[in-house]
């Protein structure tokens, strides 16, 4: 995401929520000289992005991606190695009624913060995207610990939706076209409202809803990135361990 790009879908993003300078100025803290210098093109800021991101209902490293900064180590996923693991999750929280995957986040938060043991790597060559919709959104599924597999097999588990790794390559590489249908199942999959990745991507909201089964399980991805993959071998096994009890039982 090159800075213009990454300020023209600020730009977009504050008009769909309809806040001007002034306002965003007020709910931030920041003088209105800092921002508009951002908003006419200047260097982003990391401290004045970190304000802004709550106030546009943003993750933090969310908004970073959007406006084109290197999302820093604190915001980053603690292990790379366990993104791997979270297809198998979904696949199990999915099933879980709305108080279970409460008490399933409530145990993720318990685990206690590993320090990372390694630096940030970057992303791999083929997930170096030119600027465009698809390449924010898969940014932005990057930023959840997914990389291709990954997001091929959790969109797979959330939404229905079967299609190869390469293909959200695809996306990622403009070659794959976002349609309204697409743009609802990412929004399923990062926990984004969809209306507000139609204001940063362009692309049309869909008639659609967002699918009730998935409702907490983005949540729990965003939670589990923190994690180690042992960590969250833990957090799936438990999941999985529940599910049973979930289930009716057969008629006699």
């Amino acid at each position: 995401m090159t800075a213009d790009e990454g300020l023209g879908v600020l730009k977009r993003l504050t008009g769909h929520r309809q806040l001007d300078i002034g306002a965003l100025a007020q709910l931030t803290g920041v003088t209105e000289r800092e921002l508009l210098t951002l908003f006419h093109g200047g260097t982003p800021n990391p401290s004045l992005i970190r304000r802004l991101a709550p106030v546009l209902g943003l993750r933090t490293a969310d908004l970073f991606a959007v406006v084109g900064v290197d999302v820093s180590d604190d915001l980053a996923p603690t292990d790379t190695t366990a993104g791997s693991l979270v297809p198998r999750l979904v696949r199990h929280a999915v099933a879980l009624p709305p108080e279970q995957k409460d008490a399933l986040r409530g145990f993720v938060t318990s685990l206690p913060q590993e320090e990372r043991t390694k630096p940030v790597p970057g992303p791999p060559v083929h997930e170096q995207y030119s600027p465009g919709p698809g390449a924010l959104l898969m940014r932005m599924a990057r930023n959840g610990n997914l990389n291709w597999l990954a997001t091929a097999m959790t969109f797979q588990a959330l939404t229905g939706r079967y299609w190869s790794a390469a293909t959200y390559g695809g996306v990622g590489h403009g070659r794959i076209q976002l349609t309204p249908e697409l743009l609802l199942d990412f929004s399923t999959v990062l926990g984004v409202a969809v209306g507000d990745l139609a204001a940063m991507t362009g692309i049309e909201p869909p008639d659609s809803s967002p699918r009730p089964a998935a409702a907490g399980v983005a949540e729990l991805i965003w939670d589990v990135r923190r994690l180690t993959a042992s960590q969250l071998q833990q957090v799936s096994d438990l999941a999985e361990s529940v599910i049973p009890h979930t289930r009716p039982r057969p008629a006699p």
